[in-house]
């Protein structure tokens, strides 16, 4: 197993692609920390992983409350005697519409979500990996935060930052033996924000518009972004820190 034993928490895995990333660790061996805001989903994805003959629990947080994810991050090393690996993936966006439309209020959310919890992760979740001799970050930002498109523009910002100050702590925190790394999903019409996204119902017209510009021609699914979260998060990639894997079948080259 490639990430047998290893203490992971992962955010936002209610659904979609944490869920994806959660339950794909939890099948390699990881001992996984569920985290969401949304209860009965968040225990129902750790509920699922047991089931399955996976070790998972979970754990309720507001990753943008500093007091919350102090709680997470003890609760992973009082729970699995250690912290390993933190997979940031929560996320939001405002909705698909021109940039002076989108109110202060959801930018204000856009960067507590998306940014800030990269902040108070690495405040509290550094101590741990230290006390660990080492640990890893993964941070699940966005092809909009490489090649940005009109309508998402404070969210094209914030996963941009998100890239930025991943490669900043990479160079920051490699003497600790702390890896940080980025994967970029594409545009997953399953999740929960698809609709955000698009600007509306993902339509059949919708879909096309978006398949079009993907030269593997088809969407991203959790399991694609998962398979790349397990690889990060393994001793095969203990020499890489500071790089962003696009999932997005070529749509940034």
């Amino acid at each position: 197993m490639r990430v047998k034993d290893k203490s992971i928490i992962v955010t936002g895995a209610g659904g979609g692609i944490g869920e994806g990333i959660a339950r794909r660790l939890a099948e390699e061996g990881a001992q996984v920390l569920v985290n969401d805001i949304a209860a009965v989903r968040g225990e129902k994805v750790a509920a699922d992983i047991r089931a399955a003959g996976g070790r998972a629990t979970f754990f309720r947080a507001d990753v943008t409350k500093s007091a919350d994810v102090k709680a997470l991050v003890d609760t992973a090393v009082q729970r699995h005697g250690k912290l390993d690996v933190v997979v940031n993936n929560a996320g939001w966006t405002h909705r698909n519409r021109p940039a002076l439309e989108v109110s202060e209020e959801e930018f204000d959310r856009v960067y507590a979500i998306n940014m800030k919890s990269i902040y108070l992760s690495t405040i509290h979740a550094v101590p741990a990996f230290r006390a660990n001799k080492g640990g890893s970050f993964i941070n699940i930002a966005s092809t909009a935060g490489i090649r940005p498109r009109p309508g998402l523009t404070w969210y094209n910002g914030s996963k941009g930052a998100v890239i930025t100050t991943s490669k900043s702590l990479a160079a920051e925190f490699g003497p600790d033996n702390i890896r940080v790394n980025c994967i970029n999903p594409v545009f997953n019409p399953d999740t929960g924000l698809s609709a955000e996204f698009a600007g509306g119902p993902v339509d059949e017209a919708r879909r096309a518009k978006f398949l079009a510009t993907i030269p593997l021609g088809r969407f991203s699914t959790a399991l694609d972004v998962a398979n790349a979260a397990l690889y990060l998060a393994s001793d095969e990639a203990a020499f890489i820190s500071g790089v962003c894997i696009e999932v997005d079948g070529a749509r940034c080259v």
